[in-house]
């Protein structure tokens, strides 16, 4: 029988919209653990505390692939806030008041998991520090080719525990890097 946290988080996540990009994701486990969140993280200044977890995951994933990331360096703020826009729940800013800030919607954030939030804001850093535009496509299965993707319309997300490494070497290949300003 599957779960009312189940229920919620596939609700929430049939909703997720990043920056004129929507997404859908399938099959996470709502109770599957990141590996770096809950460690001891160092403050990100201008990031909500909630985030630094997923901010510091991305600095380690980046690593763990030869990127070094350095999100404290290139001054990318984060907040949660109510985000207006319906189905929207993370976008990015680049306006002159804001440069390179991630908003995460705070009705998403109290009620999805912890591979939905880092979903989201390894998006939105995706084209924030990684300057990484969208990417369409799909394998054969009809599942999304990357996390960067615009829509649910294109594929069919599989971020999973077990898909989630492809999806973040796919995230950190340089040669999809710099693709925007």
């Amino acid at each position: 029988m599957v779960s009312q946290k189940a229920l919620l988080f596939g609700f929430a996540i049939t909703f997720l919209t990043f920056t004129a990009c929507s997404d859908q994701v399938d099959d996470i486990s709502p109770n599957e653990e990141i590996p770096t969140i809950g460690q001891e993280v160092q403050a990100y200044d201008g990031v909500h505390p909630e985030i630094w977890d997923y901010f510091n995951s991305f600095e380690v994933e980046g690593l763990a692939r030869g990127i070094d990331v350095d999100l404290r360096a290139a001054g990318i703020s984060g907040v949660i806030e109510e985000i207006l826009e319906d189905g929207v729940v993370a976008q990015s800013s680049h306006s002159s008041e804001n440069p390179k800030q991630i908003i995460i919607d705070a009705t998403f954030w109290e009620n999805t998991s912890d591979l939905a939030k880092e979903f989201a804001i390894f998006h939105e850093l995706g084209h924030c520090y990684l300057a990484r535009d969208h990417r369409e496509g799909t394998h054969e299965d009809g599942t999304c080719l990357s996390i960067m993707r615009s829509g649910p319309d294109v594929c069919r997300d599989n971020y999973t525990p077990t898909k989630r490494s492809d999806y973040l070497d796919e995230l950190f290949d340089e040669r999809f890097h710099n693709e925007i300003n």
